[in-house]
């Protein structure tokens, strides 16, 4: 049996369109010792893209989560925006963007950040919201990932057997599972192949660029 021809695609933006992950790692990891608690960066790594809500228990345990997660919280802005001037686009992901509305696709945007972040990681990609049909933020929804309800909002009423997440993080392939749609992996959030793919992904490319040479060489962005 053929699989469905996509149309609507709901997008990542840390680390998917953005390279944002490691700054976020920085960021965290400064506002964790902030409060005097060390957690590994690369326990943080694996936590990016997660709600912040979930974050700190996920990081540090529950006690620390109880005792200092609003604080951990709030200082994590702080330390991003310090560090704000570093992020860039991922490689090709204006292209994707470019290459998915000449292709007629309904294309969402869907990031666990609330409205103001999103709003300020678009400004790294200039034009990119003239190619985006909407954009969904952790402010839309009370479940952050790896819930599936920000990607539920984000889909409305589109045909799920012909929609796609498109994600750099294992929260992502959970989250586009817990909405009933696959979810195509990229590694520019910094994971390996096999955790995406473990996880569940339907597939995993190097990064947007790839999806943007598959979807204008081929037609579609699923592998043939």
């Amino acid at each position: 049996m053929s699989t469905p021809e996509v149309t609507t695609v709901v997008l990542d933006l840390d680390g998917t369109l953005v390279d944002s992950v490691y700054t976020h790692v920085l960021a965290w990891h400064a506002a964790f010792q902030d409060v005097g608690v060390e957690v590994p960066a690369r326990r943080i790594h694996r936590l990016v893209g997660m709600g912040g809500d979930r974050l700190v228990a996920a990081a540090a345990g529950q006690a620390t989560e109880q005792a200092l997660g609003d604080e951990v919280r709030q200082r994590h802005p702080q330390h991003l925006d310090r560090l704000f001037g570093s992020i860039t686009p991922t490689e090709g992901a204006l292209d994707l963007l470019e290459a998915m509305r000449t292709r007629g696709l309904d294309v969402v945007l869907a990031s666990s950040g609330d409205r103001d972040l999103t709003e300020r990681l678009l400004d790294v990609l200039p034009g990119s919201r003239d190619l985006l049909g909407r954009v969904v933020t952790g402010s839309d929804a009370e479940q952050s990932k790896p819930s599936g309800e920000l990607v539920e909002v984000a889909l409305g009423t589109a045909d799920r057997s012909r929609a796609v997440l498109v994600g750099d993080a294992v929260w992502d392939v959970q989250s586009a599972a817990d909405a009933g749609i696959p979810c195509l992996g990229v590694l520019t959030g910094g994971l390996a192949e096999a955790e995406l793919r473990d996880a569940g992904a339907h597939d995993v490319v190097a990064d947007a660029a790839t999806l943007a040479r598959r979807l204008v060489e081929t037609g579609s962005l699923l592998r043939s």
